[in-house]
């Protein structure tokens, strides 16, 4: 059993891969309101995207963690709980008696995970971290978005670095009790997750001795790596290797000179030459729709996509063909969900419904013999 004090993204998103596992996570709410992810927006069905998305399989108990009741109910769930996750404000668990260490002696067995923005000491301990701001912090905007302008990242990718820490931390951690009988605690912070996915930008740019520049969607060390004009829209191209840049220049440009064009010999010459190479590849293929460039690419054994929407992501022929998508109950009505990208055959997650604020506390409160 996992007991979530959740809120937002982070934890929620690190729970969720464990109810999907068939784990029972029971997610305390505060009373009346809930996860204030639950009012991020009224899309899905009339209720927020976000808690749709990371909430499903979940037992919704309705708590006032402030109050003296709470103290029983809490002891009662910790004391049949394997796992704790946590990612209450900076300060907020040790107030509740809920620090790792507070826990220890009370629950032996106990894993426990505490998410946070900045991790339990430094000077940014008690500051309040949301995925915009870490993504600041660790260094992401630096190197996304334009030369004129950075840009976020379109998703909450420090939230989900962090979930996806704290989900594999658990798992690590359920092992290492298998082994040894005891419980143990962790810490995930958002700036250390995200920092981890940040570390080829911090060398290229420490050891290289200069930022790595934004280029919107083009890649910003390889090249060809990125949108390309063709009739009919853009082409994605991503060229990994020497080898294949002779391939595109001999196969699909049709421009074999290219290849000891000292411009272009090597990658680190295309990215230093990129905007000219863009102006050749373009005018090379001009007369070539989008559609038939992208099956000639696939004959040559070149790299390349088509940008979709979302809306076109969720209509997805690959994940069409392959049964990706299931259908999940929630309060609103059913809506449609991708299994877990682990697949593993003869065996499928469990993907129970979305639960409405409070469903289970009564059923909760009686199975713990505590009045509601």
């Amino acid at each position: 059993m996992v007991v979530a004090l959740e809120q937002a993204v982070a934890a929620p998103f690190a729970t969720r891969q464990l109810a999907d596992l068939g784990a029972r996570v029971i997610k305390i709410e505060r009373p009346g309101a809930g996860d204030f992810a639950r009012g991020y927006d009224r899309t899905t069905r009339g209720q927020a995207s976000y808690f749709v998305w990371l909430n499903r399989g979940k037992e919704s108990l309705e708590l006032d963690v402030k109050s003296a009741a709470a103290h029983a109910v809490l002891d009662a769930l910790l004391a049949r709980a394997d796992v704790l996750v946590q990612n209450l404000a900076p300060g907020a668990a040790d107030r509740l008696g809920l620090a790792a260490d507070q826990l220890r002696d009370r629950y032996p067995a106990l894993i426990s995970c505490s998410v946070s923005g900045y991790g339990p000491d430094g000077p940014y301990r008690g500051k309040k971290a949301y995925d915009l701001l870490v993504q600041c912090e660790a260094g992401l905007l630096s190197v996304t978005g334009t030369p004129e302008e950075p840009v976020k990242a379109g998703i909450s990718v420090a939230d989900i670095a962090a979930g996806m820490y704290a989900y594999t931390g658990v798992l690590t951690a359920l092992y290492e009790r298998e082994r040894t009988g005891r419980g143990s605690s962790f810490e995930v912070a958002m700036l250390d997750a995200l920092g981890e996915w940040m570390t080829q930008p911090v060398y290229y740019s420490v050891y290289g001795g200069r930022p790595i520049r934004r280029s919107g969607a083009r890649h910003a060390s390889i090249a060809p790596y990125g949108p390309y004009a063709a009739p009919g829209g853009q082409v994605f191209l991503g060229l990994q290797n020497d080898r294949e840049w002779v391939v595109l220049c001999e196969r699909i440009l049709r421009r074999p000179e290219l290849v000891a064009d000292a411009r272009f010999r090597t990658n680190p010459d295309r990215v230093a030459n990129d905007d000219e190479l863009t102006v050749i590849i373009e005018d090379a293929l001009k007369d070539v729709p989008a559609a038939r460039l992208t099956e000639l690419l696939d004959d040559a054994g070149i790299a390349n996509a088509r940008l979709r929407t979302p809306q076109e992501f969720a209509g997805h022929p690959q994940l069409e063909a392959r049964d990706r998508w299931r259908e999940v109950d929630t309060p609103g009505g059913p809506v449609r969900a991708l299994l877990p990208p682990v697949t593993v055959p003869g065996r499928e997650a469990a993907m129970k419904p979305v639960p409405a604020l409070g469903q289970h506390t009564a059923a909760i409160l009686a199975e713990l013999g505590l009045d509601g």
